[in-house]
């Protein structure tokens, strides 16, 4: 008897620093990945479709392509600018039609959303998220955006959340820093995104967790945590990033979410730590949601 051929299919994890790209089969398999510098359009585009070509040519074929993409993002399918980095301070992007370029180049069908509607997708069928009716996925890299899930789908659609762009109150020691965003200045991407933590203090990697950096971040991040939490009541908030990948930083930013609810509600210690929660599908949880998108979910 003849085996079935897996189901295969191309993701990418559209990324501010970095495009990942990658082959997942039907076990949820990565059997082939790349990582591609978010350089220029031309040449990003380029570095990708090399490795999805180079993959078939190797017998790694696919179905269909699924991205996870940075924002602001056209989603509305019945947009003539469906599948376009909208305007957006990194250089050469705005305007520029992400789901067209690769869907004219690889000539297979190609499904897009929001790096974080992505991730989150994938978490409630694979991780985290499993099983609950209501959920948000916030990522903290190079930008902040966040995804939210409830009452059967995701919120904004056709449109999506601009959740890096709320305003928040400033610590005590951090009044002098002006944020990095070039729209707004102060806001929470402005001030609590890898880039704007960065600017302020040096590289993550060389912090130390004593440094008063880390304490600044995670304020601003429970602020996030809690603006989601009242509003929306999701069972689950998953901080996903780059930055993330501090392994103090979570436990900071449940102290300081318990501090700024002040027993609200009653939430304990160990409701805390269920609620804000780390993708269980790590740094792989865009290219899960991409995969998820492009129909393995």
């Amino acid at each position: 008897m003849l085996k079935s051929k897996s189901k295969r299919v191309a993701t990418i994890d559209a990324g501010g620093t970095t495009f990942k790209c990658a082959i997942i089969d039907d076990k949820k398999t990565i059997i082939a990945s790349k990582r591609v510098s978010t350089t220029s359009p031309l040449n990003t585009i380029e570095g990708c479709v090399r490795f999805f070509k180079d993959q078939e040519a190797a017998g790694r074929s696919f179905e269909r392509v699924g991205i996870a993409a940075f924002g602001p993002l056209d989603i509305n399918p019945s947009s003539p600018n469906y599948g376009s980095i909208m305007e957006t301070p990194k250089s050469g992007w705005s305007n520029f039609n992400l789901k067209l370029a690769i869907e004219t180049a690889l000539k297979k069908r190609v499904d897009i959303d929001t790096d974080v509607n992505a991730a989150l997708l994938a978490e409630k069928e694979w991780g985290v998220a499993k099983g609950c009716d209501s959920a948000a996925y916030v990522t903290i890299g190079t930008g902040i955006g966040a995804g939210l899930f409830a009452n059967g789908g995701l919120l904004g659609k056709p449109f999506h959340p601009e959740f890096g762009h709320i305003r928040i109150k400033r610590h005590t020691e951090d009044k002098a820093f002006d944020g990095v965003c070039s729209f707004h200045s102060d806001c929470l991407e402005g001030l609590a995104s890898a880039t704007a933590l960065t600017k302020r203090c040096g590289n993550p990697l060389n912090l130390p967790q004593s440094h008063i950096g880390w304490e600044i971040e995670a304020y601003y991040l429970a602020q996030a945590c809690l603006t989601l939490y009242l509003t929306n009541r999701p069972q689950r908030i998953i901080l996903g990033g780059g930055l993330m990948l501090a392994p103090h930083l979570i436990d900071n930013v449940r102290a300081q979410f318990d501090s700024l609810l002040g027993g609200y509600l009653e939430q304990s210690q160990t409701d805390i730590e269920m609620l804000i929660v780390r993708p269980e599908l790590g740094d792989d949880a865009g290219l899960y949601g991409g995969a998820y998108l492009a129909g393995l979910g």
